[in-house]
């Protein structure tokens, strides 16, 4: 074990997520109790290194925090330091700076041996020039989506899948009482992790994803079977990276002065309106947005959140260096924090939880979904459901 670490920063960056404080706490605690480092916390992602904005933590301050959602150390989309928006001109627009040298003098000046940065994808690519510096990061796989290459789960996203789940279910029940299509636009970017999981979770009818390019006629079909020979109602989970066949994600706005300025959404009420449009069937969109951020971590992300911060502490004091701690096959371990950079990790059409819905009747959009076989003798009294 290397015994060099004696203080070390720890950030959260991108969006925020639940579990977030959990991984915090596991950080602090482990740092200071098992191996006596110091621990310092960096203030709104990379904008704290940038701004210099670091304060001591001690573990009474990360007492408590471990069912909260959120981040105690506030968290920042937008402060990339290789390109750092440093004012917005009126007439050309953004105007950008490579603020790396800010941040390593940030770390020099408070004698910071590592840092542990806990993130997404943009985090990870944000911790890049860093690393390219000299720095030693530890990144720690966070986002809802689920979408980071190197690791088969991040802590956040099966908080978010409950949450999902959750409203799906109550939209069934007005569904079923008003006999209409409920559509429900999920997160997940360009990955179909949420929608995929929680569609399968709550029953859902047709599950939308980013990976499978929809067509709308295959949907009406399966809307005019449930309507006419089915229960009367029916429930559509579409991912906000969904897109039809032939056609584009739907884009919600753009951000200029973000480093990834595309926010999809949208298509879960363009499904809705087209459905009711070609069906005559009533059909209501909701969108979840960042409802599916929110709240304390559900137990197994709390557990998850804890290995994750253990093994953070764990891998730096075995003398790596700019890695990302990781779980593959349910076993803890590391990569090189560069392999999560600008990839995602999408849902492979070959999931066995894909196979296993289309086995069970559910539609994805693409024609591939089997009508239910006719009633036999033996089984009349079966139900559509």
């Amino acid at each position: 074990m290397s015994h060099s670490i004696k203080r070390i920063g720890v950030l959260t960056g991108g969006g925020d997520c639940p579990g977030l404080n959990a991984v915090i706490r596991a950080v602090t605690k482990t740092a200071i109790w098992k191996h006596g480092i110091e621990v310092f916390g960096i203030e709104d992602g990379f904008q704290g290194l940038i701004e210099d904005r670091v304060r001591p933590l001690s573990a009474r301050d990360v007492s408590g925090i471990l069912t909260r959602g959120g981040t105690v150390l506030g968290s920042n989309n937008r402060a990339n330091p290789r390109r750092y928006c440093v004012r917005v001109d009126p007439v050309t627009g953004p105007v950008w700076e490579n603020v790396t040298d800010r941040c390593v003098d940030t770390a020099r000046r408070h004698q910071l041996d590592a840092i542990i940065v806990i993130g997404g994808d943009g985090t990870m690519a944000s911790a890049a020039p860093l690393v390219e510096s000299g720095v030693n990061i530890i990144g720690v796989p966070k986002t809802i989506d689920n979408d980071i290459v190197g690791t088969e789960i991040t802590f956040g996203f099966l908080t978010a899948v409950n949450t999902a789940t959750e409203a799906l279910d109550k939209l069934q029940s007005t569904a079923d009482s008003h006999h209409r299509v409920m559509v429900c636009e999920v997160m997940g970017r360009n990955a179909g992790w949420i929608a995929l999981t929680a569609g399968v979770a709550s029953g859902s009818d047709i599950i939308l994803l980013p990976e499978i390019p929809f067509d709308l006629d295959h949907i009406c079909e399966n809307i005019d079977f449930r309507m006419n020979k089915g229960p009367g109602f029916a429930i559509i989970v579409a991912a906000e990276g969904a897109r039809p066949r032939e056609g584009k994600q739907m884009v919600d706005r753009v951000d200029p002065t973000s480093p990834d300025p595309i926010r999809l959404g949208g298509i879960g009420r363009w499904v809705a309106d087209e459905i009711s449009k070609r069906t005559g069937v009533e059909t209501r969109a909701s969108a979840l947005g960042h409802i599916q951020r929110g709240g304390g971590p559900i137990p197994a992300d709390r557990i998850l959140a804890t290995h994750f911060g253990y093994h953070a502490i764990k891998t730096l004091l075995e003398g790596k260096q700019s890695r990302m701690v990781m779980r593959q096959g349910n076993v803890f371990g590391d990569v090189d924090i560069m392999h999560a950079v600008g990839k995602q990790r999408l849902v492979p059409l070959n999931n066995p939880l894909i196979e296993a819905a289309r086995a069970i009747g559910t539609g994805f959009g693409d024609g591939r979904t089997p009508e239910p076989a006719p009633a036999t003798s033996e089984d009349n009294h079966s139900v559509v459901v």
